[in-house]
Parts: C-alpha cells; sequence; structure tokens
C-alpha cells in the first residue's frame, strides 16, 4: 500500500495544484481550455508515437491484455445502456442526462492512468498502458457517440458521424504513428523522433493540472443522486471486471496491474466537450466527472494494491 500511495500521491497533488490555480485566479478559467487542447491534440500524441515506437515491450504477449480490455468496455456500455430503463422509470431522467449517467461511467481518463503506470513502472508500462489506448477507445467512442445521437436528440446518428468520431481522435493516431515506426523497424532517433519527445514531457504534468483546473464544485453542489449510480459503475465495478478478465485470459505481472489502474480511474473530463457539442447534459458530466476525482484518491489506492497482491 505504502508504494501505491508513493505513486499516487503526486497525481494527486498535481490535480489539487491545478484546482488551485484555477481558484486562485493565477491562470483564468478560460485560459485552461486552450490547455487542454494543447494536451489533447499534440502533447499526448507525441508521448504516445515516442513511447510505442521506442518500446521494447512484445506486444504479441498482450494479447490476452488486450482482449480482457475490450471485453471490459464492451460488458461495460452494456451494463450501462441497461441502467437507461430503470433510471428514466424510477428517477425520471430525461435522455440527455442520461447520455451523461452512460458517459462518464464507461470513459476512461488516460491521462491519470498513464501518469500512475509510469510512476509504477517507468517507460515499459507506459507501453503497456498505451495498448491498452489501442484496446479501448475504438469501442468506447463509438459507443458513446452512438448513445448521445440516440438519446441526446441534437445530432442523428449516421455512420458518417461514427466514422468522424474516430478518424478525429489524436489518440488513435498517435497509437498508429508509433505503431507503424516500431513494426517498420526504423531507428526511433533523429531530428523528428527529438521533436517529438520534446513535445511529450510536457503531457503528463500539464494534463493532471488541467484535469484540476477543470473540476467544478459548483456542479458538484447540485449534483443528483445519479452521480452514484456513475461512481459505482466507473469506480468499483469497472476495476472488478477487470480483476475477472484479467484473471480469466492469464494476464499476471505489471499488465494485471496496469488493466486494474486503466480500469479505476475516474472518468475523462474531455466527455464534457461532447456532451454539450451533442445536446447531452454538461452539468450533470461536470459534477459526476467532479465527485468521482475526488471519491478516486480513495478507491484507486484501495484497488491498485489488491491488483499487486492479485498480480
Amino acid at each position: 500500500m505504502h508504494a501505491v500511495i508513493s505513486a499516487l500521491l503526486p497525481v494527486m497533488l498535481l490535480i489539487a495544484l491545478g484546482f488551485a490555480l484555477r481558484k486562485g485566479n493565477f491562470i483564468p478559467a478560460e485560459q485552461w481550455r486552450g490547455i487542454e487542447q494543447l494536451c489533447y491534440w499534440m502533447l499526448f500524441p507525441a508521448l504516445l508515437i515516442v513511447t510505442l515506437a521506442r518500446s521494447k515491450v512484445s506486444f504479441a504477449s498482450l494479447s490476452g491484455f488486450a482482449v480482457a480490455l475490450f471485453l471490459m468496455v464492451i460488458v461495460l456500455t452494456i451494463l450501462a445502456y441497461a441502467l437507461r430503463v430503470p433510471l428514466m422509470r424510477w428517477l425520471g431522467m430525461s435522455g440527455p442526462t442520461f447520455t451523461s449517467v452512460f458517459q462518464t461511467s464507461t470513459r476512461w481518463h488516460g491521462f491519470v492512468a498513464f501518469a500512475i503506470v509510469e510512476r509504477l513502472f517507468g517507460l515499459e508500462g507506459v507501453a503497456i498502458i498505451a495498448i491498452a489506448f489501442a484496446a479501448m477507445i475504438p469501442w468506447l467512442n463509438v459507443a458513446n457517440v452512438l448513445v448521445l445521437a440516440l438519446h441526446a436528440g441534437k445530432v442523428k446518428a449516421t455512420p458518417a458521424l461514427v466514422a468522424r468520431a474516430l478518424l478525429k481522435n489524436p489518440f488513435l493516431w498517435g497509437i498508429a504513428l508509433g505503431l507503424t515506426w516500431k513494426l517498420s523497424g526504423a531507428p526511433a532517433e533523429g531530428v523528428v523522433m527529438s521533436t517529438l519527445e520534446l513535445v511529450g514531457r510536457g503531457a503528463l504534468g500539464i494534463s493532471l493540472l488541467a484535469l484540476g483546473a477543470g473540476l467544478s464544485l459548483r456542479a458538484l453542489k447540485s449534483a443528483r443522486r445519479e452521480v452514484l449510480v456513475t461512481m459505482g459503475m466507473k469506480l468499483v465495478l469497472a476495476p472488478l471486471l477487470a480483476m475477472a478478465l484479467g484473471k480469466a485470459f492469464g494476464v499476471t505481472g505489471p499488465p494485471f496491474v496496469i488493466m486494474v489502474v486503466a480500469a479505476a480511474v475516474p472518468t475523462a473530463v474531455a466527455g464534457y466537450v461532447l456532451a454539450r457539442a451533442m445536446g447531452g447534459d454538461a452539468e450533470f458530466y461536470a459534477a459526476a466527472a467532479t465527485a468521482q476525482v475526488v471519491a478516486s484518491f480513495i478507491t484507486m489506492p484501495l484497488f491498485i494494491t489488491l491488483a499487486y497482491r492479485l498480480a
């Protein structure tokens, strides 16, 4: 537990610092949006390219890891969607609010996972978590865009809409370019790679500061009890599913722990932008994301410690 807390504490402190910087107006709230966009579109894709291109990990040995994570997000999205009827019937939830429940129950904050894994396992662990991006993101992108299109009512669900969501995802481009570079056998050095390395170095710290700056206590104060549903799904059920599927597929050692980290992190704050653009309940999304980040300070150490014991 001590080693896990030591790895998580700097991550948590950076998130708290980002919140303090925004609340103290040291960096005005409107400027954080540009910082988030920089992390999403440039810093993190650069980090993915360099990490995968230089990785010494045998990706063939991670097939069970990738399949288990892929099945985990499929099961999680099916269960989250199955909540639609009871939530609408018993709590009178609207379609737009359900889409935000769905998003915050299934999306994961890859920036946080990256930072934790880097602290726990170094660069080789980061290469493994990059494979988790490849296993999880395509399905989650498709599922969340479709649910928003079907139940938020602002945009119609079409194949073109889904295709655009995938093609516009910079993480998928970063993964594809990094894997292509590695498999090509080209040297992972030179001017281009050195430039990407410099760009990617800022990804983890800046993204954690931006996460903290994006937390909304105002939204949390007005949160409804549906927030508890998203916390149970994302912070408890998801890591339990990861453990069960990891064991079923024979995943052991660091990949097993990394599976649980990927499952145990809070939801992606970036989904707020998608909710706002497609007619979802953005205010609820902000409340659920904030609640999950705060609660994850307790749940993540517990599940990651358990994962070490089971690995």
